[in-house]
């Protein structure tokens, strides 16, 4: 019969909770991009992969939101604060990209590439909620470095209103 020691029960636990995180970010491959000139194609299969390892469904990429992304990037950037809102609301900047839908945010700094940025939000239970929502349909991502060379990112996702009323 197999005997246990709370140690060795500690050990199991903390084990299989790790294999259980590790299952939910896939390994991505690193690129050669750098942070400011990933594809629309490398971005949009790492958050795919994410999503689909967590059983959601892939995403689209928009270049409104994209846009809006990069504007907020910028700001973060400029004023080395990572912010949702640094005078400029959300809603203000995906209107001012021409996007009317519904949105949500993820932002992040000091991360030197996509699958770390990915994995700071996976750690971040709003962060993650945002990434892994199936009632968003599409997103953005923009990633700039301010002059100090810190990694400012924003994401954003959106989709319908619709999908909110139900």
């Amino acid at each position: 019969m197999l005997h246990l020691t709370r140690r060795g029960l500690l050990f199991l636990g903390a084990a299989a909770a790790v294999s259980a995180c590790a299952s939910t970010i896939p390994v991505l491959p690193k690129t050669a991009s750098t942070p400011e000139t990933l594809s629309d194609a490398e971005i949009l299969f790492a958050i795919n992969a994410v999503r689909a390892a967590n059983g959601s469904p892939p995403w689209r990429y928009n270049a409104a939101l994209e846009n809006a992304a990069r504007s907020q990037a910028r700001l973060m950037a400029q004023k080395n604060t990572m912010s949702h809102d640094l005078g400029v609301t959300l809603r203000e900047r995906v209107t001012a990209a021409g996007y009317l839908g519904a949105v949500g945010e993820n932002v992040a700094k000091g991360y030197p590439d996509l699958p770390s940025t990915i994995g700071g939000w996976m750690n971040s239970s709003g962060h993650r909620s945002t990434l892994l929502s199936k009632k968003f349909t599409e997103f953005g991502l923009a990633a700039v470095r301010a002059p100090n060379g810190k990694l400012f990112w924003a994401m954003i996702a959106g989709g319908s209103f619709d999908a909110w009323r139900a």
